[in-house]
């Protein structure tokens, strides 16, 4: 008995005569595939990394249509996450695939290394503040910092058996990479595209430095809201009409934003809402007739009378007095006022609020007040609260508004307010002088870009649309050191900004050779051309040293990164990113793909949400449901980690566990058991060669021929998962396939050929030429997915001279069989299947009554009920036996009812080299130990 069998009856017969089985070519027990993930990973990495693989790959696939998913640069300031680890594996599936599949699709990994993260953790490294030492020289530690994180994080990419073009990867700090990212500034520039203004923009005064929308996150924020009292001075005559003195009538505002108060120089109300006057006492409150309940509420006022109505139209033009400053504040309208919340009479302070600074430029007698610096502290022009940073101002606003009766009621509340999403605190609204890239001006552009692009999901489609619409001006200026400078030169004279043909052309070639490092060591008469000069006549100029958004720096990459790799080609067919840049990266990349190659720069766009704990809450130092990916990979393996990710629906949250882990690990055991067994039945060395010993189609038994059918139906599975991202179906159609079709039928069955037949019987090497073909196509197609276990197993797969022995992925996916059959044969052997499923359960039954032990010592009698399965499962008798492992299977027709399964000892005496009971055994007097069949295949040896 050979020993696969004996381990897998578990009690082997310690009688049975080994030299029975002593030409066969036997699976040795210390054969490999033994798992082991997290030891045996590492040499296949070295192995990849020796023989550069990636190369051999792309090199392998040259001539082929080219598919091009374009990385979006992580951001290099720190050791990689969950999140940053799925998206890495999400697009190392893809890449493999398609080089698999009948393209070349090479793969440039990229890093965004610029941006203020980096300059303040390269400051705290030095221990400097901001401005303590020349540009140049802290450039060069943020440089420092950022290529060590790129080293870390590629070490740690590769670890998760990324392949990619990895020596020379794309860099937003590479000089070749800075000067296209000026000639598509200076392109969206001369197109009128690029602007200087005041206006408000997000300010974080912490990090000292405008933000984009993109750099914004909303999150609760206890605060007060307050009401404040503006008395009328000019009513146009609306309120003495009705007998009312204007000075007992004040407009009610509210805001949340206490100190944004002396900036306030109007209020505003919505055109078409009605108005009324709230008589309290003496005195009468304006505000919005829908907001009255709930303003008094909040107040505390249970006695009052309405009086009067106006819409808002009306009231424009009313003037009132600012409670703390001797200035008017008059009334406007503006269609942005709502009636969710407040009084409905908008606190207006157009230096604090984008929404404030348009409407009152309808307005010519309104100009622009800022009352705070750049560290959000109030400034002189805020009086008495000079010096105040926001909470303090807050305070004292407060209480200088209920000192001078202006205040009317205070409300604690909790509500969603921006803050800046690297250091994670309150930003605030400020008016200060900004490059803008101006939306508006190929708005309608992008959003036709955009319904020429696939989304996946689809909802996303209408999620961009909607931010793009909305989207105001893009500030792309940062008044910060570590990025690439905005390419603008000022006259010297009228201090106009110059930017042309010639000055764009001369800042890159200087980029280019130089790098960004050089606009602050270079004068301007080093590499500017003579003949540039202003309108004015001047030739002298001065620079602009703000930097620009790193959403530009990575934005532009269609261009810096596929325009100028010779084996990458524009557009990219795909970008793959988490749903949060929907108003990052694909917004950034779409804007300046519109404007410089009137298209958008991908063909469809997949997005993957956010890494979860089993519970689905989100992963936080605070909770202590963190995961690193280096600890499921010291644990695990990175296949399993591979894994979790393709058996994910990753377009909505992922939750990970340490049970969800193990789960996987048990189903990724199926799937290498699987092949660790097949292995063991093809051998190595001198064992089943594919071009020696695998047998015709047409030699193949009825079993084999639905095991490859079976197979084919996984091979078409997998490939509509691949081709739609979508890899949990991918891995379902593999582990069933692994689990329900070859484990629990198939290769059970096959153990008698394989151990009993002559070694090279038709039926046998039928067996050995169905389990090689699974084998190899399974192989290839976890390939992407379990890429070190696949490479391991092809490692000792026998392979076909049509093969690339060295390495699984300079291999084609597996195409189907080939092999056709009937309804009839498909329908019989989902039959026979089924009928193995229900006698099963009643051998395990008389297993447990102690009937039988093994299921070998049974006689199974099947009565069956329906007259068309009688004759099919009559017609198959003779190879039920085998396919239930019992020695004797007899089919009678029931007379009526269900169909039944009797189960008895078998007659006979055990054979002992295949373990069936038969009449046949010791009919041969030279063996009389053995049945007839395994008699004559020993005299044979």
């Amino acid at each position: 008995m050979p020993q696969r069998y004996a381990e897998k009856e578990k009690k082997p017969d310690q009688a049975m005569s080994q030299d029975y089985n002593k030409t066969l070519n036997l699976p040795k027990t210390d054969f490999p595939m033994r798992g082991n993930l997290p030891k045996r990973e590492p040499d296949t990495l070295q192995k990849w990394e020796d023989e550069d693989l990636y190369e051999q790959m792309i090199a392998k696939n040259e001539g082929k249509p080219k598919y091009i998913l374009h990385d979006g640069p992580p951001y290099a300031n720190g050791e990689i996450h969950l999140g940053t680890a799925l998206n890495k594996t999400l697009k190392d599936f893809i890449v493999k695939y398609k080089n698999m599949s009948g393209f070349c699709a090479p793969y440039v990994p990229g890093w965004d290394t610029h941006g203020l993260p980096i300059e303040l953790k390269a400051m705290k490294s030095i221990g400097v503040e901001n401005g303590a030492i020349p540009p140049v020289e802290l450039r060069k530690h943020c440089k420092d910092f950022a290529m060590m994180h790129v080293k870390n994080q590629m070490a740690q990419f590769k670890r998760l058996g990324s392949l990619g073009h990895y020596c020379d990867p794309y860099l937003t700090l590479k000089p070749e990479y800075e000067a296209r990212q000026v000639e598509v500034f200076g392109e969206m520039a001369k197109r009128g595209y690029m602007y200087k203004g005041l206006k408000p923009v997000y300010w974080c005064p912490d990090c000292n430095t405008a933000l984009a929308e993109a750099e914004i996150e909303y999150e609760n924020d206890p605060c007060y809201s307050i009401y404040v009292k503006f008395q009328v001075t000019d009513d146009k005559g609306l309120f003495t009409k009705l007998g009312i003195a204007k000075e007992q009538v004040y407009f009610v505002i509210w805001t949340t934003t206490t100190w944004t108060i002396p900036g306030n120089l109007a209020i505003c109300v919505g055109p078409s809402y009605d108005y009324t006057l709230v008589k309290v006492g003496e005195e009468y409150y304006c505000m919005a007739a829908e907001l009255v309940s709930a303003t008094m509420k909040a107040a505390g006022i249970t006695e009052y009378e309405m009086v009067g109505s106006f819409t808002g139209a009306e009231l424009e033009h009313v003037k009132t007095k600012h409670p703390l400053y001797d200035r008017l504040s008059p009334v406007i309208v503006g269609d942005h006022v709502t009636l969710e919340s407040g009084t409905g009479c908008v606190h207006t302070a157009p230096g604090y609020g984008v929404e404030d600074f348009e409407v009152c430029k309808n307005y010519d007698d309104i100009g622009i007040l800022v009352c705070v610096d750049d560290k959000g502290r109030q400034t002189k022009e805020a009086g008495e609260f000079e010096g105040m940073d926001t909470d303090a101002a807050n305070r004292a606003i407060a209480a200088k508004l209920t000192e001078v009766g202006a205040m009317l009621a205070t409300e604690k509340i909790v509500h969603q307010y921006p803050h800046c999403w690297r250091c994670h605190k309150p930003i605030i609204y400020r008016a200060t002088e900004q490059w803008f890239c101006s939306v508006n001006g190929f708005k309608d552009e992008a959003i036709k870009a955009i319904e020429n692009v696939k989304w996946i999901p689809a909802w996303g489609e209408e999620r961009i649309k909607g931010m793009v619409r909305d989207r105001s001006d893009w500030c792309i200026s940062r008044q910060r050191t570590w990025g690439v400078p905005i390419p603008i030169i000022y006259c010297k004279d009228c201090k106009k900004p110059i930017v042309n043909d010639t000055t764009i052309r001369d800042i890159a070639e200087l980029f280019r050779k130089e790098g960004a490092d050089a606009w602050w060591t270079k004068d301007l008469s080093e590499f500017l051309s003579p003949e540039v000069q202003c309108e004015c006549g001047c030739k002298e100029f001065t620079k602009e040293y703000d930097i620009m958004d790193v959403w530009f720096d990575s934005g532009v990459s269609h261009s810096a990164v596929m325009e100028q790799y010779d084996c990458l080609q524009w557009p990219a067919d795909l970008y793959l990113e988490g749903a949060d840049q929907y108003r990052g990266w694909f917004q950034s990349s779409l804007l300046t793909s519109v404007v410089y190659k009137g298209s958008a720069p991908y063909k469809a766009v997949c997005t993957h949400g956010w890494v979860v704990d089993g519970e689905g809450r989100k992963m936080s130092k605070s909770l202590g449901n963190g995961i690193m990916p280096e600890e499921i990979v010291k644990k695990y393996g990175a296949d399993i980690l591979r894994l979790w990710v393709a058996s994910s629906d990753y377009h909505s949250d992922i939750r990970i566990s340490e049970g969800i882990l193990g789960q996987l690990s048990d189903a990724y055991k199926k799937i290498r058991n699987t092949a660790r067994y097949i292995l063991g039945n093809l051998g190595n060395g001198d064992g089943f060669h594919p071009d020696r010993d695998s047998v015709s189609d047409d030699q193949l038994l009825e079993l084999d021929r639905w095991a490859l059918m079976r197979l084919d139906n996984v091979i078409q599975k997998a490939h509509e998962g691949y081709e739609a991202f979508d890899f949990h179906i991918v891995f379902h159609a593999i582990h069933n396939y692994c689990t329900t079709d070859l484990s629990n039928f198939y290769l059970d069955i096959i153990k008698d050929r394989l151990y009993c037949e002559p070694e090279n019987s038709v039926a046998r090497r039928a067996a050995q030429t169905t389990i090689y073909r699974i084998l190899s196509a399974l192989t290839r197609l976890i390939a992407p997915i379990l890429s070190f276990t696949a490479e391991e197993i092809w490692s000792y797969l026998p392979h076909a001279a049509s093969d690339d022995a060295k390495s699984v992925f300079l291999n084609e996916m597996p195409k189907a069989s080939g092999l056709t059959e009937d309804a009839d044969f498909m329908a019989k052997w989902d039959l026979i299947y089924q009928t193995r499923m229900e006698a099963n359960k009643v051998l395990e039954e008389k297993r447990n009554e102690k009937l039988i032990g093994k299921s070998l010592e049974a006689k199974v009698t099947i009565a069956v009920a329906d007259d068309a399965q009688y004759t099919v499962l009559s017609e198959a008798a003779d190879i039920l036996a085998k396919v239930l492992i019992v020695s004797v299977v007899s089919v009678v027709k029931a007379e009526s009812g269900e169909t039944t399964y009797t189960v008895e000892r078998a007659a006979g005496e055990k054979c002992e080299r295949c373990w069936m009971y038969l009449d046949s055994v010791g009919k041969n007097a030279a063996h009389p130990t053995l049945c007839a069949r395994c008699a004559s295949v020993v005299d044979q040896l």
